[in-house]
């Protein structure tokens, strides 16, 4: 059986007319500065345009989403969201983990409203740097590809 292919597809897609939000928690600066890279070159490939917001911590994420939301309503068209969390001795990994995943999700379910998630989960710094490498598959640029797609659909089907 083949391996399922874990480069994103290159299906050429017309350009979106969209305006997509990136919120990102600064907390690791040189990690957060390839995610960000790969999110932006992602978003400019497609042709759209962003704007980029920084909050304190990963779980600060999925509350930025909302007062944008509902401070802009329908100006932004996604989201992307980036951030690090490494292990460290203590619960509180598995609190920020869980929780700014599960707000994102239960926002864009919530909404019908096309969030790419790159809020890194990892036991060390070295997993972080390997996954915002942009020579090796950079999640932020995989998120926004992500968040575009969900976007490509949702316009599809026709939803609000």
């Amino acid at each position: 059986m083949a391996e399922p292919s874990r480069t994103p597809s290159t299906t050429q897609h017309p350009r979106l007319q969209a305006h997509v939000l990136i919120v990102e928690a600064r907390f690791y600066d040189a990690i957060m500065d390839q995610l960000l890279q790969g999110a932006t070159e992602a978003l400019e490939a497609a042709g759209v345009s962003y704007d980029v917001v920084t909050v304190p911590g990963a779980l600060e994420i999925p509350g930025a989403v909302a007062i944008a939301y509902d401070a802009a309503g329908p100006a932004y068209d996604a989201v992307v969201a980036l951030g690090c969390i490494i292990r460290g001795e203590t619960y509180h990994f598995e609190i920020v983990a869980n929780e700014s995943a599960r707000g994102l999700t239960d926002f864009g379910m919530a909404h019908a409203f096309p969030i790419g998630n790159a809020i890194l989960t990892v036991e060390t710094e070295e997993q972080a740097v390997v996954r915002a490498d942009p020579a090796r598959g950079n999640k932020g640029g995989e998120a926004a590809e992500a968040a575009l797609a969900l976007l490509r659909l949702k316009r599809l089907m026709g939803t609000r």
